[in-house]
C-alpha cells in the first residue's frame, strides 16, 4: 500500500472500498444496470473534509474522479473504469430553516430526503418526479418536475453551495462569492467541483389535486390535440403531463385496456385543492377518456407516485428532444413510436413547459433551453442484456422521427453517448465557452470526469 492510500485509509477506514473487497460489487452498483464499470477505488465520504482528502489522493495517484450522489443518471455518469469514485450516498442530512425558507441538503440526498424534511412544513423545493432520484445530479443539470411551471427548475432554487475543489480546498459559493462557479452550478451539468451541501430556496406547497385520464391508442390522436390546446393555456397552478405506454392492471383502468398501449394524461393542480376539479375538467371534457381517477395527495406522495415504474437494477436508455409544437404530424409520430415500443416497461413522456421556467433571465444560470415549449422523452426500460440493441434502437428512432419539428438543443440531464460537439449544440457557443472557462479555472487538469 502506497503512502497516499495509507493516509486516505487512516482517515476513512473501511469506507475506502477496493476491488476484491466483499462489498465492492454492491457499493459500485447504480440505478441503471446497463453501466457495469469498475472504479479503481470507492471512497464513501461523510464530510467535505473526506472529499478533500480523496481529491488530494486522486491527484497524487494521477486518477480521474467521478462522483455519485443518487447514482440515478441514465448515462451512468457516476462510474468510470479505473477512476476514483467519490460516493456521497451516506451524506443525506437535510436541515430546514422555516423562518428563512431554506433547506440545507447534503450532496448525497435523494429527492425523498428533501421532501420528507420540507413537506411537513408546507414547503418544497421543486425537483423531479421520482423520489429516489439524486438531488445533486438533478439540480446541477437543471431539474424539471411537477412544480417547474409554477416555481421554476431545481437549479433556480440553489442560493448557495459548499463545494470541494479538485485541489482539496473547500469553498462556499453564491451570487457574490465565486459567482462564475455559482453560475455554472445552476444547470451546467457538473464537473467543476464536488458539491457537498446545497442551500435551497423553498416554496409553499399544500395538497395536490391530481386528475388522470386513460385513452385507448385508437382514440389518442384527438386527445393529444385537446392536450395541446389545454396545456398551452394552463395557468401557473396547473401542470399537465402525458405518457404513452402499456396500461397496467390497476382497478380503475378498464380490463379491456390492460396490457395494451394507451395514452395517459395527468393534470396536477397546485392551487387551492377545492378549485382543482374545475381547473382540470375542461381537458377531460374535450375528449372523454376510457376512465379517470382523481386523487388528493401531499407533495411528498406525489413525488413518490412513479417510483415503482423506475426500479433500481433494470436496464435503461433514454433519448429526448425539445419540440416547437404538437400540431399535425408530430402527433402521428408520437403514436407511431408508441406502437413500436419493444418492452412493456418502456414509455414515452411529454409535457408542455414554459411558465416560471422561462421567467428566469437566460444569463442568470448556465441552463440552456428555457424557452422550449415541449419536451419529448423516449425512455426504454428492459431487463435482459440480450435485448439491448432493439430497445436502444427504438429510443433513438423515436426521437429521430421527430427531427423536422425539433425546437433545438436538449435537456442536459438526458444527454448520453453523444460526441463532444453535442454539448456545444445543447449549450450554444457563448454558454459553452463560458462553461469551458469555468472548468479551466476550477478543474484545470480535468480531474472530475462528469461524463462517462
Amino acid at each position: 500500500m502506497n503512502d497516499s492510500l495509507a493516509r486516505l485509509r487512516s482517515q476513512l477506514g473501511d469506507r475506502v472500498v477496493l476491488p476484491g473487497a466483499p462489498d465492492y460489487d454492491e457499493v459500485r452498483r447504480i440505478w441503471n444496470a446497463m453501466h457495469d464499470r469498475r472504479p479503481a477505488l470507492i471512497a464513501r465520504c461523510l464530510s467535505a473534509e473526506d472529499v478533500a482528502s480523496v481529491l488530494r489522493y486522486a491527484t497524487a495517484a494521477d486518477k480521474k474522479v467521478t462522483v455519485r450522489g443518487g447514482g440515478h443518471n441514465v448515462a451512468g455518469a457516476a462510474l468510470a473504469d479505473d477512476a476514483v469514485l467519490i460516493d456521497l450516498s451516506l451524506m443525506r442530512e437535510v436541515i430546514v430553516d422555516t423562518a428563512a425558507g431554506l433547506a440545507y441538503a447534503q450532496g448525497g440526498c435523494l429527492l425523498r430526503d428533501v421532501d420528507a424534511a420540507t413537506t411537513p412544513h408546507g414547503l418544497a423545493c421543486p425537483a423531479g418526479v421520482v423520489s429516489h432520484t439524486g438531488l445533486g445530479g438533478l439540480a446541477l443539470g437543471g431539474g424539471y418536475g411537477w412544480l417547474a411551471r409554477k416555481w421554476g427548475l431545481t437549479c433556480d432554487h440553489i442560493v448557495a453551495a459548499e463545494v470541494v475543489l479538485t485541489d482539496g480546498s473547500i469553498v462556499q459559493t453564491d451570487a457574490q462569492t465565486h459567482p462564475d462557479l455559482f453560475w455554472a452550478l445552476k444547470g451546467g451539468g457538473g464537473g467543476f467541483g464536488v458539491v457537498t451541501r446545497f442551500a435551497l430556496r423553498l416554496c409553499p406547497v399544500g395538497q395536490v389535486h391530481l386528475h388522470t385520464g386513460v385513452y385507448a391508442l385508437d382514440n389518442a390522436g384527438e386527445a393529444l390535440a385537446a392536450y395541446r390546446d389545454f396545456a398551452e393555456k394552463q395557468p401557473a397552478d396547473l401542470h399537465t403531463v402525458g405518457a404513452l405506454k402499456q396500461a397496467g392492471a390497476q382497478d380503475w383502468i378498464p380490463q379491456s385496456l390492460h396490457g395494451k398501449p394507451v395514452l395517459v394524461l395527468t393534470a396536477g393542480w397546485f392551487g387551492a385543492p377545492a378549485e382543482g376539479p374545475a381547473a382540470t375538467k375542461p381537458l377531460f371534457d374535450a375528449t372523454v377518456p376510457a376512465a379517470t381517477r382523481r386523487q388528493l395527495l401531499t407533495y411528498a406522495q406525489l413525488q413518490a407516485l412513479a417510483d415503482h415504474s423506475e426500479p433500481h437494477g433494470n436496464r435503461y436508455y433514454t433519448k429526448s428532444c425539445y419540440l416547437a409544437d404538437l400540431t399535425g404530424r408530430p402527433i402521428e409520430e408520437f403514436l407511431g413510436a408508441a406502437r413500436d415500443i419493444r418492452s412493456s416497461r418502456s414509455c414515452i413522456d411529454f409535457e408542455y413547459l414554459r411558465g416560471a421556467i422561462d421567467d428566469v433571465m437566460d444569463e442568470d444560470s448556465a441552463f440552456p433551453g428555457r424557452a422550449a415549449p415541449y419536451i419529448y422523452t423516449a425512455s426504454a426500460q428492459w431487463t435482459d442484456i440480450r435485448d439491448d440493441g432493439e430497445n436502444v434502437d427504438w429510443a433513438r428512432h423515436s426521437v429521430e422521427r421527430l427531427a423536422a419539428w425539433r425546437y433545438g438543443g436538449a435537456y442536459v440531464n438526458y444527454v448520453q453517448d453523444e460526441p463532444e460537439g453535442k454539448f456545444l449544440e445543447v449549450f450554444g457557443e457563448s454558454r459553452y465557452r463560458r462553461l469551458a472557462a469555468v472548468k479551466q479555472r476550477y478543474d484545470p487538469h480535468n480531474v472530475l470526469r462528469h461524463r462517462p
